[in-house]
Parts: C-alpha cells; structure tokens; sequence
C-alpha cells in the first residue's frame, strides 16, 4: 500500500517537474500575456471577428470553396475507401504471408504520414489546388481505412467464402457474396466516419495551398481580414455540423438498421 503510494507521489512530482521545465523551454511569459495590456490586445483582434462580412460577392467565393472543401473530402474518401479494401484484402492475409508483410507496413506508412506533410508534399508534386489536397486525404485515409477494413476482414468467419469456392465459385465473387454482405456494415460507419473528419482536415488543409475554404481563410488571415475571416469561419462550421448530420443519418438507415 505504501509503495503504490510512494509511486503515485513519485509520478506527479514527475508530471509537475516536466510542466515546469516545459514552461522555462519554451521561454513562455504567462504574466505578460495576461496582463492588462496584453488582454488588451487580444480583445481588440477579437473584435474584428464580432462583424462578418456578408456582401455577396465574398458569400459566393465562400460556397465555391465549400463546394470545393466538400468535393476535395468526398473524392479524397472514396479513392480511399476503394484502396484501402484492395490493401486491406491483402493486410488481411488472403494472398500470403508475404503479400501481408508489404502491404500492412505499406498501410502504416501511409497513416503514419499527417494529412498536412501530405499536403505540402502534393503542392510540390501537383501544384496549387484542390488536387493536392484530395491526393492527401486520400493517401493517409487509405492508410487508416485499410488497416480498418484488415481488422473487419479477419474477424469475419471464412466458412461462407470457402464453401463457395468450393462449390466452384471464382474467389471474386465468393468474396462478394460470401464475406462482403458480412462486413458491408463496418465498411460504411468507417468510410462515413473517415469523411467527417476529412471535410474537417480537408479545411485546414487550404494553409498550405491545397485549396477549399482553408486557403481562403489564409489569405484573409495574412491580409488582416477578420471580418471577411470570420464568415469563412462560420462556413466552415455549417459545412462540418451539415456533414455530422447527414452521416448520422446514413449511418442510422444503413448501418443500424
């Protein structure tokens, strides 16, 4: 009992050692940011967010960069949904041990990457734009999809895909009728899931010129903007809350019915 307690003391000592040095590496000055003068400051680049600019011709750039965050988060799904199943079969151990090997560190290589470096390095392969910005999502999304989809494959039972093989099926389609109809479920909520969070992703991806509504808000940002910011801002939260919303949905209908 005393030594349990002697290492619960010694842990937090630890943690308010670590948060003190951290505070002295970091050369952080606590009482100059909140002091009078620097509450200040913060208030009055605060309120230039308080009045969004709503003329219409920033209101219609806003919905092309939505549109184009949401295509960006959609078609940068898809291809990885789609990748992330072919990897997955293979992750899953249906063609071998060494096909396993390649394609599970393949996958960890992939999600291993952040969505951001993928950004920066896709601006530098396709240039400016929302390509980039879909061959990012896409790239790390595979990665956490097919290593997703590997688990749901191998706690699926193969008895069904093995009759019909041996019944004469070709592997094809005794996958598709014997183990898909089994998964389909999990493909959706994680395919649906993964979309969530690549239309959020997908609007940060804009500070390093991968397009959508996150490049706008750069620009507004650098110019000093924050009325034209804030509208951005708000943007993007409908986009996400309408996103939320609709997946819940589809989840409700098609996964939990």
């Amino acid at each position: 009992m005393k030594g349990n307690r002697f290492a619960n003391l010694a842990v937090l000592l630890l943690l308010v050692v670590t948060v003190v040095l951290s505070f002295r590496f970091l050369d952080m000055n606590l009482a100059e940011l909140f002091s009078a003068e620097g509450l200040r400051q913060m208030g009055d680049y605060a309120s230039g967010f308080s009045n969004p600019d709503f003329f219409p011709q920033h209101l219609s750039a806003i919905g092309r960069g939505a549109l184009e965050t949401l295509a960006m988060s959609a078609i940068g799904t898809l291809l990885a949904a789609l990748l992330g199943l072919l990897m997955a079969l293979a992750a899953a151990g249906r063609h071998g041990l060494l096909a396993r090997m390649a394609s599970r560190f393949v996958l960890n290589a992939l999600r291993s990457v952040p969505e951001l470096v993928w950004a920066a390095l896709m601006v530098l392969a396709a240039g400016l734009g929302p390509n980039a910005g879909t061959l990012a999502l896409a790239l790390h999304t595979t990665g956490v999809l097919g290593r997703l989809y590997a688990e749901a494959l191998e706690n699926t039972p193969a008895a069904p895909t093995d009759s019909l093989c041996l019944a004469g099926s070709g592997r094809c389609a005794a996958f598709c009728y014997g183990t898909l109809p089994n998964i389909w479920p999990q493909l959706v909520a994680y395919g649906l899931y993964r979309w969530e969070n690549n239309i959020r992703m997908a609007s940060i991806l804009g500070f390093v010129g991968a397009g959508g509504l996150g490049q706008m808000l750069y620009v507004n940002l650098s110019l000093f903007q924050e009325a034209r910011a804030a509208t951005v801002i708000l943007a993007m939260l409908a986009l996400v809350l309408g996103v939320d919303a609709l997946s819940s949905r589809v989840r409700q209908r098609w996964v939990t019915a």
